[in-house]
């Protein structure tokens, strides 16, 4: 029976943080050794240039991206694993969907809204037609299945989309794309708890995977909590469920119940978890070194998943090129 085939990419726009990990690399992982899927994992860069990182920033951020999805669980040897500009078909297939998308559609997309309001000064076409491209790197590989949370629902179902008129005006080939929905936890901002957490709020707000122990608890002891103990406040909500996430069943019930009857002690509840997610990342931490020592080992991986990637983009290609008749 033909494997399912599931698409996901990230942008190399910075370090990677516990959001991101409980958000999507956690889930790949698990996706991919789960032997059920035929997965392909993308440093989508050229989604990058839509925003406000630098060249130089985007160049060295692709290295320590894949470095640290490496690190993480991504293995090249269960899964595709590569860095989207090095299959040129990507942006060649989102141009031939930019001819069978209405405007009407892409105006409903929200990303577009939320995209612009980050970057007021800097709203370009790149972030309207975002949900296209996104789309290509889908169908490039006739992608079955994305996973996300339910709030990105709504980019899946602009890719079924496109794949219905593409069909509908050429010929019946892509697939219609399925959400897998996964139970994401959703990580808040440490200062700002009622945002998600992101690295565009500042260093401040987010805990990077590669963050020493120290700097872990220096940024916890600043995170935001209730001033007493009683009815939960968001900043303890998220720092209970964090600990729920990276430490024992038996630590995070003691601090549930301790929140519950008000004779939670926050410093204490901060030092735990500091101890837990410096502890969980550790491996991670001296894998990533040792990638990063090493960027010839990095770059030969990123080309071996490139050559595979393009084998199927290729074709794919070649198929559309005579569907659309410019072969």
């Amino acid at each position: 029976m033909k494997k399912k085939i599931i698409y996901s990419g990230i942008q190399p726009t910075g370090n990677l943080h516990i959001g991101n990990y409980l958000g999507a690399v956690k889930n790949w992982v698990t996706l991919q050794n789960s032997g059920e899927y035929e997965c392909y994992f993308c440093i989508v860069d050229y989604h990058s240039l839509a925003g406000n990182i630098s060249a130089k920033d985007r160049h060295d951020q692709i290295i320590r991206t894949a470095a640290e999805l490496i690190a993480a669980g991504i293995d090249p040897e269960k899964s595709v694993f590569y860095v989207q500009s090095h299959v040129p078909e990507h942006t060649e297939l989102a141009w031939v969907f930019n001819t069978v998308t209405p405007i009407a559609e892409l105006e409903r997309m929200t990303q577009f809204k939320d995209k612009s309001e980050h970057q007021a000064k800097n709203i370009n076409a790149g972030l309207f037609t975002y949900p296209i491209l996104q789309a290509a790197d889908i169908l490039l590989y006739h992608g079955t299945h994305v996973p996300v949370g339910i709030d990105q629902v709504q980019h899946v179902e602009l890719t079924r989309d496109v794949s219905r008129w593409f069909n509908k005006r050429y010929d019946k080939y892509f697939p219609e794309t399925k959400a897998l929905l996964t139970e994401i936890p959703k990580v808040m901002s440490l200062l700002e708890p009622m945002k998600k957490m992101s690295k565009s709020l500042g260093e401040g707000h987010v805990i990077e995977l590669a963050d020493e122990p120290e700097v872990v608890s220096k940024k916890l002891k600043k995170a935001v909590t209730a001033t007493e103990g009683g009815d939960k406040a968001p900043g303890v909500e998220n720092l209970l469920t964090l600990l729920e996430q990276f430490g024992s069943k038996e630590a995070s019930s003691k601090f549930k119940e301790a929140e519950k009857d008000g004779s939670i002690r926050y410093g204490d509840l901060k030092s735990a978890l500091a101890n837990e997610i410096s502890n969980y990342f550790a491996d991670f931490r001296t894998k990533r070194n040792e990638l990063l020592e090493d960027h010839d080992k990095i770059a030969e991986i990123l080309m071996e998943g490139a050559k595979k990637a393009s084998e199927v983009a290729g074709s794919t290609m070649n198929d559309v090129r005579k569907m659309v008749g410019i072969r």
